[in-house]
């Protein structure tokens, strides 16, 4: 009854199934984790023959006083010994090895999984979360259930091997040894119950603690020029002080369980050596089978005694892989659609046809736009902050699905297009665009990975990048630090700008492009930014309103609806035109 009820407990522990699911990564090595699973067998098996050879030698040595086995044994003690000592070893390092390139593989699929996310996951998810989803629990996950399968192993053949000592030895000794073995166990199937939630809430600070270091780093200027240490010092204290209330929380309901299993074994011990002791006195034992006996106990109950703390950890790791699967089997919601259409080109026109769009349900951003740009015109969306002008040039990329309306490029709605060819068609520049660390040329290069020096030569040029790459010592091949920190914002834009001259995309993005720049680095970039307009469909998200005199069309944007559209001159001319008075105010 009691070992049915510890049974049906333990299988909350969902120890198969998780070791199922990791299993597929587990596979390209399983050579080595076989081996290394095999070698755990003489390894627990070993402890018993110890336990075993002493009840020979106790019978024959101490009882008989006979000299034959007296170097014997010790000798095969040491070997044994010497043996297991190399074989544990062996163990260590295959599972080391095994666990690794586990952990190696599953950081490379949740990395790629988490740069197809949506955008709308990054609005929604701090950067601390991320890493510590995507990193932090492929570590924990992997090195904690390796590490505890050899552990497991290697008890369960112990195990095994030590009962049947004990039951060679005494049937009836036997008997309250497993009854004690199973009574100190079924506290452990309270624990995943217990310390789930806090588990959690442990995670979520952690991932906070990260949060709190990146913005730090980022925002070191802020930081410093606000004298903001102390602000940002009571923030981490606070997170450090709910960090250390949930490890005290989870001591408080899990510590408790190394010190019962104690007890509950001492018990175990006190009534073998109880029963033991009459069962010599009347000659059903002889001492060697007795202190045969209590030392294979000994050898099964040591390990038991700590496996409270143990266990603890093994359910970090069995937390940290359900996250991980629960990641690994999200789906973005925006993907390509099962035999969607490549996209080729821009041949004749983008629609946007009664677009409407909600980040969040309820709350309007862009309601019933319609909009037709023909090929090779020049759109300027302008308008009030926050009104919806970057959000429909974030439509046209897929970055979100329209709520309601459609996109479509030559009569194909792009949802009916292949996800990575419809992006390939559009080429950002954007306010502060991202550099990666390396070289000006690896960063130019991202445009296009094979483009060849002639088409790397004419992409500087025309970005108007020659002179300043011809000024630096190493040219094409200077580094970069991250984000192109060591770059001025006018020529990051430009190693942008020279980036998109290489893809070479029909269809271009500039959102607010020279928004950020002087005046003197504005005139460089917006020749560089002409340059890249020839002949392409061309989006300019601007708030300086004499930058976008000379586009095809003007498209007014005003709390997410079209208010307005026509040419410069046009939107000038109309009576209470909301264009002309944001041109004035700004003429003013």
């Amino acid at each position: 009854m009691i070992f049915s009820k510890i049974t049906n407990k333990f299988k909350n522990i969902n120890l198969v199934q998780d070791y199922r699911k990791i299993f597929p990564y587990v596979k390209p090595y399983w050579g080595r984790a076989l081996l290394a699973i095999l070698v755990t067998l003489p390894i627990g098996s070993m402890d018993a023959v110890i336990a075993w050879v002493l009840k020979p030698y106790m019978d024959t040595v101490m009882i008989e006083r006979s000299v034959k086995t007296t170097s014997l044994i010790p000798a095969l003690i040491i070997i044994f010994s010497l043996a297991q000592s190399l074989l544990n070893y062996a163990a260590t390092y295959l599972n080391t090895w095994v666990g690794n390139r586990i952990t190696m593989d599953l950081k490379e699929i949740l990395f790629n999984k988490m740069l197809r996310r949506d955008p709308h996951f990054f609005d929604t998810q701090s950067s601390g979360d991320v890493l510590f989803r995507f990193n932090n629990d492929a570590e924990i996950a992997c090195s904690g259930l390796l590490s505890n399968l050899k552990l497991f192993f290697t008890r369960v053949f112990s195990s095994i091997s030590l009962i049947a000592v004990l039951f060679y030895n005494s049937w009836q000794l036997s008997i309250i040894a497993l009854a004690v073995l199973f009574g100190a166990l079924y506290p452990l199937s309270t624990v995943r119950k217990r310390i789930k939630d806090l588990m959690n809430s442990n995670v979520m600070s952690l991932s906070a603690i990260l949060t709190h270091y990146n913005e730090s780093f980022m925002g070191n200027r802020v930081i410093a020029s606000f004298n903001l240490y102390d602000y940002q010092n009571a923030r981490f204290k606070e997170t450090l002080r709910q960090m250390f209330k949930i490890i005290m929380k989870m001591t408080k309901k899990t510590g408790i369980l190394t010190p019962m299993m104690h007890f509950i074994i001492s018990i175990g011990i006190a009534g073998v050596i109880w029963l033991g002791s009459y069962l010599i006195t009347t000659n059903r034992l002889t001492p060697g089978g007795f202190v045969s006996f209590i030392t294979a106990l000994l050898m099964l109950y040591h390990p038991i005694k700590s496996m409270g703390t143990n266990f603890t950890n093994l359910q970090y790791s069995f937390l940290a892989m359900e996250r991980i699967f629960s990641l690994l089997e999200e789906e973005p919601s925006i993907r390509s659609k099962k035999n969607a259409k490549v996209l080729d080109g821009i041949h004749k026109n983008i629609v946007f046809k009664n677009v409407c769009f909600e980040y969040v349900p309820g709350k309007t951003v862009l309601n019933n736009v319609s909009l037709n740009v023909s090929k090779g015109q020049t759109i300027a969306l302008v308008g009030n902050s926050g009104g919806g002008k970057s959000t429909i040039v974030s439509l046209l990329t897929r970055f979100y699905d329209v709520t309601s309306g459609s996109i479509s490029i030559d009569g194909t709605d792009i949802r009916d297009l292949d996800l990575d060819s419809l992006r390939q068609q559009i080429a950002f520049v954007f306010q502060d665009n991202i550099l990666f660390a390396g070289t000006i040329r690896e960063n130019i290069l991202l445009g296009k990975a094979d483009a060849t020096e002639e088409e790397i030569s004419n992409a500087v040029k025309n970005a108007c990048l020659d002179e300043f790459i011809l000024s630096l010592t190493n040219g094409l091949d200077t580094v970069i630090g991250e984000r192109g920190t060591t770059l001025s914002g006018g020529q990051r834009q430009r190693v942008a700008i020279a980036r998109a001259f290489l893809k070479n995309a029909p269809i271009v993005v500039l959102d607010e492009a020279t928004s950020a720049l002087d005046n003197k680095s504005e005139g460089i970039v917006q020749q560089a930014i002409y340059n890249l307009m020839a002949d392409r469909t061309v989006f300019i998200i601007a708030h300086r309103l004499s930058t976008v005199r000379n586009a095809d069309k003007i498209v007014v944007i005003n709390h997410g609806e079209l208010a307005e559209m026509g040419t410069h001159e046009e939107l000038l001319s109309k009576p209470n035109s909301i264009y002309a008075s944001l041109y004035q105010t700004q003429l003013k």
